[in-house]
């Protein structure tokens, strides 16, 4: 399990760094765009690309910050509870969000599927959107199997004495 969880976060941190750089493009994108602007020549586009890097990057960063339990966490409420609740907690709701991030990837490639069949791109630069939405599958499921793993490893601490 353990070669799991490690192999996990060494995507999660590759994944991660795509999420960098897409936050990296659109820092970029908008200060030229409000200095072109100045200028009165702004960007075309400028929103929407920020928009589709937005959910890239957001994610994209969902898996890493999982993987690193950067997360926001009511721990300490948990902590004051005996070892075996707490890895109960982590079960149960490593299992819940396992579910609720596989439902979010598994619908949104459906999403992008009819996203490529309809051929639906973007008002300005009619730029195809379904890329960005499988994206978006991409690291639900990724954030779905480290949650997974995480349950699993709850579950193997509860079970061994």
């Amino acid at each position: 399990m353990k070669q799991i969880e490690k192999y996990l976060a060494d995507i999660a941190i590759r994944v991660n760094w795509i999420a960098a750089g897409a936050i990296i493009v659109m820092m970029s994108l908008t200060s030229a765009d409000v200095i072109l602007r100045f200028f009165r020549h702004p960007i075309p586009g400028t929103y929407e690309i920020v928009g589709l890097m937005g959910a890239v990057a957001a994610s994209f960063s969902l898996a890493y910050t999982t993987v690193m339990k950067g997360h926001i966490a009511v721990e300490f409420l948990v902590r004051k509870l005996p070892r075996h609740v707490q890895y109960g907690i982590d079960i149960i709701t490593g299992f819940a969000g396992f579910l609720l991030f596989a439902i979010l990837a598994w619908q949104s490639a459906l999403y992008a599927m009819n996203l490529k069949t309809n051929s639906e791109v973007s008002l300005t630069l009619q730029m195809p959107i379904y890329p960005f939405i499988f994206g978006i599958a991409i690291g639900c499921g990724l954030l779905s199997l480290v949650l997974a793993a995480n349950s699993i490893t709850a579950l193997k601490r509860i079970t061994t004495p």
